[in-house]
């Protein structure tokens, strides 16, 4: 059993280049995950100059560990939306979703990218009959958008389900071989692609910004935050518009099935298939709020015994984290008022393939002056629905829930004896020990200063407000922080 994502084991990732000067910009795309490369594919043809970082490899962070599912059908996110907002609201966005599938299916053909594209069916479901009425509601608007739903009482190809709906007319892929086909192409129109490049700070000097690395620097008249979770604080006061949800995925040997399915609500489970050389089955549940069940080691464990309920062994296991925004709606656009050189693309609640899509096309349309009919849709500084003011301190609660508590308790009772948290000078010191080597971090997030929780699986130093992870040698490997925890004494 690896304890990687199945999209990442194979990895498929060369033409690696470092930033070796000082550079000048047009645009700076931060961030090389679907969003930033979708990004930069959309502006290929432009004469502008434009440059993509990451601070670490393309397609490492978030958009290698997602299930890969290109749907509409999004639990039931249309009368969320209707609720939030209006019908009207809740059409705009199934018609941004509908395009975002056309439009990716129409690029994988038009540059024969080879990324296990296939047509399925999906299926949100429920197994609870007082959730029966919420599911059919969502068939009600579907069916008034003109969309063919299809019902299915009782179980799924074996799994346990009350009440389903249907459609045909969805996607699964492999989301690296797409990301890395799309950068192969930015590349042979000559738009840099610089990898394990970090920013550390970012001002700004008259019209134009100043990125700093820890060797070069960078100029760019035109910037897009296209790195998950933002890495700085104002002027988008990220904490509060957001949370983070993290899930724990497996896939397993099974026989392929052109179908993937999701339940209406949490506990979310959610499968889908994917074949190449062999044929999985891949599995998504035990999701929750990141400051919740903060023992890894339990969290897998589960995740594998559900697995196994399932009859499968798993052979690829790992753990992924999403962005949720207060209102269901990405945030995609401007992140100042009157200022379009300031660009984002984040919160996809979950539904990464097709937003990644639409935020490539949205900024790259602003960066061109050009009308794009979602821009107002997802402008992160939209007028949020009143209904969403819980959620501003639901936020607040989970920031402070999960620096509180792993301040008060900092060696955990499921650390196993390899990993120890020692006082030395003042610093909380993170000890691991593995093969008669010893590592030692510093055990506070250099981001907002939350205690790291160490992730004895996957062994990583995590971080349960924000995300933010690193290896054991201390090295960052996925923001919002900037700097690395390595302990020197």
């Amino acid at each position: 059993m690896k304890y990687k994502s199945i999209w990442l084991d194979n990895d498929l990732n060369d033409n690696i280049t470092l930033l070796d000067k000082d550079i000048d910009l047009d645009v700076l795309i931060i961030g090389g995950g679907l969003t930033g490369i979708n990004t930069l594919y959309n502006l290929k043809d432009s004469d502008l100059n434009i440059a993509l970082i990451d601070a670490s490899l393309v397609g490492h962070g978030v958009s290698g560990h997602t299930t890969g599912k290109i749907t509409y059908l999004q639990e039931l996110i249309y009368q969320d939306l209707e609720k939030l907002y209006s019908k009207n609201v809740a059409k705009k966005y199934y018609q941004s979703q509908i395009d975002a599938i056309n439009n990716i299916v129409e690029v994988i053909k038009k540059e024969k990218i080879k990324c296990n594209l296939d047509k399925v069916s999906s299926f949100v479901f429920t197994t609870n009959k007082d959730e029966i009425k919420n599911i059919q509601k969502e068939r009600d608007i579907l069916k008034s958008f003109g969309v063919k739903v299809y019902e299915q009482f009782g179980n799924i190809d074996g799994l346990n389900s009350t009440y389903a709906l249907k459609v045909d007319d969805t996607y699964v892929f492999h989301p690296i071989k797409y990301l890395y086909a799309l950068k192969n192409i930015c590349l042979k129109s000559n738009k840099k692609i610089y990898e394990n490049t970090k920013i550390l700070n970012i001002e700004k000097e008259n019209d134009k910004y100043i990125c700093t690395t820890d060797k070069y620097k960078i100029t760019a008249n035109k910037i897009v935050l296209a790195c998950h979770y933002p890495f700085f604080t104002f002027p988008f006061i990220a904490p509060l518009k957001f949370s983070i949800e993290k899930s724990y995925i497996t896939a397993s040997k099974a026989k392929y099935q052109k179908y993937s399915l999701i339940t209406s609500k949490n506990p979310t489970k959610s499968i889908r298939f994917y074949k190449d050389k062999d044929e999985y089955k891949i599995f998504l549940t035990n999701s929750s709020k990141i400051c919740n069940n903060l023992n890894e080691e339990n969290n897998f464990n589960n995740l594998i015994n559900k697995t196994h309920c399932l009859n499968l062994s798993p052979e690829y296991i790992w753990k992924n984290d999403d962005i949720l925004s207060v209102d269901k709606l990405p945030y995609i656009g401007r992140i100042q008022n009157e200022n379009n050189n300031l660009l984002i693309g984040t919160a996809y609640n979950t539904w990464g393939m097709t937003n990644s899509f639409l935020a490539g096309k949205i900024i790259s349309d602003i960066i061109l002056n050009k009308h794009n009919k979602y821009e107002n849709l997802f402008d992160p500084l939209r007028q949020k629905s009143l209904l969403t003011i819980p959620k501003y301190s639901e936020n607040i609660y989970s920031n402070m829930k999960g620096y509180v508590e792993n301040k008060l308790s900092r060696n955990k009772k499921w650390y196993s004896n390899n990993v120890e948290i020692k006082n030395i000078n003042g610093e909380y010191i993170g000890i691991y020990k593995e093969n008669n080597k010893i590592y030692k971090v510093n055990t506070k997030c250099p981001h907002l200063g939350c205690s790291l929780i160490f992730n004895e699986k996957e062994k990583t130093w995590d971080c349960p407000c924000h995300a933010s992870r690193f290896d054991i040698t201390g090295k960052c490997i996925k923001g919002p922080s900037k700097y690395d925890i390595s302990y020197k004494e």
